[in-house]
């Protein structure tokens, strides 16, 4: 199938190259051009605008970074539904992280032009963010969470196997992101709970790299364990991640929880913390600077 995909950063890049190894001719499109021409070696085709995928691609995959960016490359000026664009594109795959109430606005707005632009198919939106991480992306290994009709679900499947393990189908349009907000604030405050856990050992006078060792196997044992407390206690390890990316899907987790009147206490301390750390200066830091947060004059931290 040929495959246009817009956003091809850290987890898009990945994404892309295994759907190229899958055999599918994938046409690239990112607002900074350099990205996507990094692809060329991959055997990618980069394209101008995300309107010129539209005569091309059946199916279009978005991994953007806001609400913002989707609406703007797929319904502004030169977006791949603006008005008079060939109308080839049959399924949009957004894996951005963005709301619930956004997601089902705009696939209201596709369901209503119609593939082949004779206006007798809706274009169908599927939602599909990720979790899994860069180290999935490489891998292959990501799990999808999808929204949007069975039908739409089923057809675009085979694609994301290119590079997940597993796709679930969570239900409606909007599904798949409330699911990854579910993921989002598991994950905050683990990560929240594991940078307490690290301080407290550093200020008792234990060595907290060994953490990963003394509690696996453990309740307390977790990818997110084993993954972060190297990064709480090392320096100079490359970024997987920023705390920006992280602040906006847990405001998005806040305001879900405000219109669905769900009591999140815990989720609520997180905003904060991720608030201070942006405050601080770290909203481009890694995922890891929770502990840097925490951080106070005595400078315990090992880093």
């Amino acid at each position: 199938m040929e495959l246009g995909f817009c956003g091809p950063g850290l987890m898009g890049a990945p994404m892309i190259r295994h759907l190229l190894r899958a055999g599918h001719a994938v046409h690239v499109w990112n607002r900074t051009r350099a990205k996507a021409d990094a692809l060329l070696a991959d055997g990618a085709r980069v394209v101008d605008t995300p309107r010129d995928l539209a005569a091309r691609c059946e199916a279009v995959l978005l991994c953007v970074a806001d609400a913002a960016a989707v609406e703007e490359t797929v319904f502004g000026e030169a977006g791949l539904l603006s008005a008079g664009a060939p109308g080839r594109v049959r399924w949009i795959v957004d894996h951005s992280s963005i709301p619930p109430a956004a997601t089902r606005a705009f696939a209201q707005r596709a369901a209503a032009l119609g593939a082949g632009g004779d206006g007798a198919a809706g274009v169908g939106w599927i939602d599909a963010p990720v979790s899994g991480g860069v180290a999935g992306a490489v891998a292959g290994t990501l799990a999808v969470m999808a929204g949007g009709a069975a039908a739409d679900v089923e057809a675009v499947r085979p694609l994301l196997g290119a590079y997940a393990a597993r796709v679930t189908h969570m239900g409606e349009t909007g599904a798949g992101q409330t699911a990854k907000l579910c993921n989002q604030t598991i994950v905050t405050a683990t990560l929240a709970a594991i940078a307490e856990a690290v301080s407290l050992a550093q200020r008792s006078g234990i060595d907290a790299a060994k953490l990963t060792e003394g509690l696996a196997g453990g309740w307390a044992d977790s990818v997110l364990l084993q993954i972060f407390v190297p990064r709480m206690t090392q320096s100079g390890l490359a970024p997987i991640g920023a705390l920006r990316t992280f602040q906006k899907d847990i405001d998005t987790v806040a305001a879900t929880a405000y219109e669905t009147g769900t009591p999140m206490p815990v989720s609520s301390t997180v905003q904060q913390l991720l608030r201070l750390g942006a405050a601080m200066g770290l909203a481009e830091a890694d995922l890891s600077a929770f502990i840097d947060v925490l951080q106070t004059p005595r400078g315990s931290n090992s880093r």
